[in-house]
């Protein structure tokens, strides 16, 4: 069983204490440990990386993005070599005998089970009532997919694309991550693991922050229908409630500046009644201290103001992240289609002749990663040449069966004999040889990919609803280098990004100790 552990984090203190329960008990160690550091500023060494312990040498950190647990956990997995990945939360403390539980976890699970899920324990003080906070932590432990203890397939979470970067807190990315699992055909089961999630330190207006979470809950209805909740387990929460008792505030202020009292009285009311039953809902369970009983009464004053302005602003931002396709996890295509000349073999312009067919450097390793991994292949290829009589359809032909020939099968080879004059819908940037391929191939356009050398190959990508990878050569405009969504320096990182979800430039681990302070 071989498995690495990926943790994000922020330098808190508990991760002084899961790095050396990690390493203590049975069971077999995790390949490497993969810190990824996603604090924005890292002047400062990170926090109790020392206590790697017997895990040292085996201990290696990333700079993480500072784009929240979703980008950061991207970081890791895709730089895990190993067939599994194990996150942990850098406030949890595995329990004894974690690995060896972990390793029965995973024991001949079936190849249709993507994930297994930790259980997570928050201890609660037993001499007393757990405080609104304490509730709110120990909710983790009926919570479905919370990826504080998930190990995932690595090629489970390539074949998806991962976490979806738009998610920026630590809130829905993981029932996001788990329910396009779900809907790819895999499961998630339950494990039989523990770790431990203390409670912590919080701020006193912690409760007003995690409001921030009713945006996500907005994007999260976009993404996956209005049942998401039931699908997730995810309770429903107050959120309708929140915002009509800060829409009874309002209106009673309306009502009053135009002086009609009547009206301002009942939408005063109900705002009242609103805010009082919230309150008594936080404090009743709750130890009822003064200190505990005078933060639930402020705290529940503001809160559906702060829960209506959350959901407005996730309303207003959605169109935008529905259209950030940069952040937006992309999914392992069904099929690669390649352009010919410049792309797969050295372009000569107009060529006719067999024996003048040059393969490009590693183009016949990528196509042979691309058949190992089950992904079909297609050509798509414009040859003007036709209608300019430089070449014949017949010579045509025959260089793509050299192609075929020298790079192995390479499936179907649709091909454009017009000039850019023809105005047809087939010559690329259009998207006519894109569906066409795809068409014979028997896959969506949607689940395709286009990689090539130049912008209308991306472009007829984008077209056909395909994704577009640019591969520059010299005779690559700058323009369209910066215009491409997506740029490989070469056909075997272009193949590695769609097949591996590894992007070109990622970092590499760096050993513990090797950056600066990484030790003390």
């Amino acid at each position: 069983m071989r498995y690495e552990v990926v943790v994000p984090t922020l330098g808190r203190p508990g991760l002084a204490a899961l790095l050396p329960a990690l390493a203590a008990g049975d069971g077999p160690p995790p390949e490497r440990v993969l810190l990824v550091d996603d604090r924005r500023r890292r002047s400062a060494p990170p926090v109790a990386m020392r206590h790697a312990g017997p895990f040292a040498g085996r201990t290696y950190v990333l700079p993480g993005p500072g784009r929240g647990p979703a980008a950061a956990r991207n970081v890791g997995w895709r730089a895990a070599r190993a067939p599994w990945v194990a996150f942990l939360d850098d406030d949890v403390i595995p329990c004894a005998g974690w690995r060896a539980a972990l390793a029965d976890d995973l024991a001949q699970l079936p190849g249709e089970v993507a994930g297994s899920q930790g259980r997570i324990r928050v201890p609660l003080p037993r001499d007393r009532r757990a405080t609104d906070w304490e509730r709110d932590v120990s909710g983790l432990e009926r919570a479905r997919w919370v990826t504080a203890d998930m190990t995932y397939r690595r090629d489970a979470l390539a074949r998806i694309g991962g976490f979806d970067e738009r998610f920026p807190r630590a809130y829905r990315e993981d029932a996001d991550l788990a329910l396009r699992l779900v809907d790819a055909g895999l499961r998630i089961v339950r494990g039989s693991r523990t770790v431990l999630h203390p409670v912590g330190a919080a701020k006193p207006a912690v409760s007003l922050a995690r409001q921030s979470g009713n945006a996500d809950d907005v994007l999260m209805r976009a993404l996956h229908g209005p049942g998401w909740r039931k699908r997730a387990g995810a309770p429903r929460g107050r959120r309708r409630r929140h915002v009509a008792t800060a829409a009874a505030a309002a209106a009673a202020l309306a009502a009053r500046r135009r002086r009609r009292r009547r009206i301002a009285a009942l939408a005063a009311t109900a705002w009242v009644a609103g805010t009082g039953e919230l309150a008594w809902a936080r404090i009743a369970p709750g130890p009822r201290t003064a200190g505990e009983v005078s933060l639930m009464l402020v705290t529940s004053v503001a809160m559906p103001f702060a829960a209506a302005w959350w959901t407005a602003r996730g309303v207003t931002a959605l169109p935008r992240l529905l259209a950030d396709r940069e952040r937006a996890p992309k999914p392992r295509p069904a099929a690669i289609l390649f352009d010919r000349d410049g792309t797969l073999i050295t372009d000569v312009p107009y060529n006719g002749d067999p024996d003048r067919v040059e393969p490009r450097p590693g183009s016949r390793l990528a196509l042979a990663q691309v058949r190992a991994s089950g992904l079909r292949l297609g050509v798509v290829s414009n040859q003007s040449g036709v209608a300019r009589g430089l070449v014949t359809t017949d010579q045509v032909d025959a260089v793509n069966a050299r192609v075929d020939a020298l790079l192995g099968p390479i499936g179907p080879i649709e091909w454009c004999p017009h000039a850019p004059a023809d105005r047809c819908e087939c010559r690329k940037p259009r998207p006519g040889l894109v569906l066409r391929a795809a068409a014979r191939i028997g896959v969506d356009p949607k689940r395709c990919a286009v990689v090539g050398d130049i912008g209308a190959d991306v472009e007829a990508a984008s077209a056909a609803g395909a994704r577009g990878v640019l591969v520059p050569t010299p005779r690559t405009r700058r323009e369209e280098v910066a215009e491409a969504p997506e740029v490989a320096p070469d056909l075997l990182a272009a193949v590695a990004l769609l097949i591996d979800g590894v992007r070109p430039g990622s970092p590499e681990p760096a050993p513990l100790g090797a950056r600066e302070g990484a030790s003390a």
